[in-house]
């Protein structure tokens, strides 16, 4: 399949994103965000769990697999961090006015935050969050939020639905996204996240977002909220 960058304009909040222009193909990945297409030209064609829509609206729930097939028309594609927007939220939000960015960004920046249930799991994350540059020790993670290993890897996988290592690597994921539409190279954002190289950045990106990261972060115009 031949894959398209992504091309339009990126608004970039701390716990969403919204991408206006064109999306295009994909390979099949599944990432931890909750997705959300809205198309007001053409239909596009996606495939999810192994079925294929045609549709001009579609939600696609946090790590569920799915592979953008077709997309020929702009359209906004909005990405939510779920632990803190759920995917009603998002819903909620691309009905409170005009399917345009102001309108879409006004909304969820307007929408309750999901409440982290238990104050350890936020102690967990910011840990986690403060050592992304470098190594991200498990048992760092663990004495920040006065847990042992298994009850940090409990706690991860019945609140955020993910283990410690793939929560990680997400957040890395994030940050060298981040610093890539800021301006660095791939190296520099690798190595600034965390990754081990480019590569193992290229590889993630490939395989959470199904596209190639040298092409799909560099001709979008971005704008930060935070």
């Amino acid at each position: 399949m031949q894959h398209d960058s992504w091309q339009g304009t990126l608004w970039l909040a701390p716990d969403f994103a919204i991408l206006h222009g064109a999306a295009g193909a994909t390979d099949r990945h599944a990432h931890y965000a909750h997705q959300l297409m809205l198309s007001t030209g053409a239909p596009f064609t996606v495939e999810l769990d192994g079925i294929v829509h045609t549709a001009r609206r579609l939600l696609v729930e946090s790590l569920r697999p799915h592979a953008i097939v077709a997309a020929p028309a702009p359209m906004l594609t909005i990405y939510t961090e779920p632990q803190r927007l759920a995917g009603a939220a998002l819903l909620a939000a691309a009905d409170a006015g005009a399917p345009t960015l102001d309108h879409v960004a006004a909304a969820l920046q307007a929408q309750p935050r999901e409440p982290l249930p238990d104050p350890r799991l936020r102690r967990a994350l910011d840990q986690v969050d403060a050592l992304l540059s470098g190594k991200v020790s498990a048992a760092a993670v663990a004495d920040a939020a006065h847990l042992s290993l298994s009850q940090l890897e409990r706690l991860f996988s019945a609140q955020l639905g993910l283990p410690v290592r793939r929560l990680v690597l997400w957040r890395r994921l994030r940050l060298a996204i981040r610093f890539i539409l800021l301006g660095s190279t791939l190296t520099d954002a690798a190595h600034g996240a965390g990754f081990a190289d480019a590569a193992h950045f290229s590889r993630t990106m490939r395989s959470l977002f199904g596209v190639r990261a040298d092409r799909s972060l560099r001709r979008l115009d971005v704008k930060l909220l935070d």
